[in-house]
């Protein structure tokens, strides 16, 4: 065979490989797009992850059920000490972990004067149903349900989210008159939270569950604090500094440079709480 003919056919082979390679490369990127889609919800939300060191809890509760208006049962612990002279404030904690994971944080109200409720999502902590946005929306929306039946008054509640409860703070918040809001390492949507880990997949148009901070955030008109550690590796810093300069006054921030996501709460964490709280009155 002629040397000619034989280059002619080892490019002509050589095409072909490239060809069926390229081929298999999107098949595979294609099969990775159509899991995400349909298992995002089993890698957005982590119910069953428990980080709890054993802290024990030496401010009194009281174990709650609280009835969603789709009908789950979540569980809630309450501490009530003057529903008439402190604010109430309705915890929505972060994704990840149980209730026992914010003893830690729960511990440092009860030398606050505040009465507080912190609830479990749907799926967490033994709870049925399985977590989504619009399923979290509807917890937390419940849990103000139940502080109102109880008599407290909506300009007497604080929303306070962390991480992932930032999403439902924030958008429970609109256009009320709450007394407060606080956000704990928030981001601006989840849509950027997510791309830091999948930069190479079209999260915008494959995620369900967009938890839109950024544009629901300019719609609060109550008092509100942002607090947020710079070598956070989950949540950028950047997105909390973002959302605290977009929020309307008035605003408080507390910042740190070396709080990692979850934040440690230190006497400098919990003044800022309680300054928040005496701005409040």
């Amino acid at each position: 065979m002629k040397p000619s003919l034989i280059k002619n056919k080892i490019f002509k082979n050589f095409g072909v490989y490239f060809l069926q390679f390229i081929l298999t490369i999107f098949v595979i990127y294609f099969l990775v797009l159509v899991f995400l889609y349909f298992y995002q919800r089993s890698l957005l939300y982590h119910p069953n992850e428990n980080n709890y060191s054993g802290d024990k809890i030496s401010v009194d509760i009281e174990k709650v059920k609280i009835q969603t208006s789709d009908n789950i049962e979540l569980l809630g612990w309450y501490h009530e000490k003057n529903l008439k002279d402190y604010k109430t404030l309705v915890y929505f904690h972060g994704n990840a972990g149980s209730l026992e994971n914010r003893i830690h944080k729960l511990n440092h109200f009860q030398d606050m004067n505040i009465n507080f409720l912190i609830i479990a999502w749907r799926g967490f902590n033994g709870n049925k149903g399985k977590p989504s946005e619009r399923g979290l929306y509807v917890d937390g929306k419940s849990a103000i349900d139940w502080l109102k039946k109880k008599g407290v008054d909506e300009k007497n509640l604080i929303l306070y989210g962390e991480s992932l409860g930032t999403g439902v703070a924030t958008h429970l918040a609109q256009n009320k008159n709450y007394a407060g809001v606080i956000l704990e390492t928030p981001f601006t949507s989840m849509v950027d939270a997510a791309k830091n880990f999948y930069p190479y997949i079209p999260i915008n148009l494959l995620l369900k569950d967009k938890f839109e901070n950024f544009k629901k955030v300019k719609n609060i008109n109550t008092p509100i604090l942002v607090m947020h550690g710079e070598v956070d590796q989950i949540v950028p810093f950047s997105m909390g500094k973002k959302i605290y300069e977009i929020a309307n006054n008035p605003k408080y921030s507390y910042f740190t440079k070396y709080d990692d996501h979850m934040m440690e709460y230190d006497e400098n964490l919990v003044l800022a709480l309680k300054s928040f709280f005496n701005s409040l009155n």
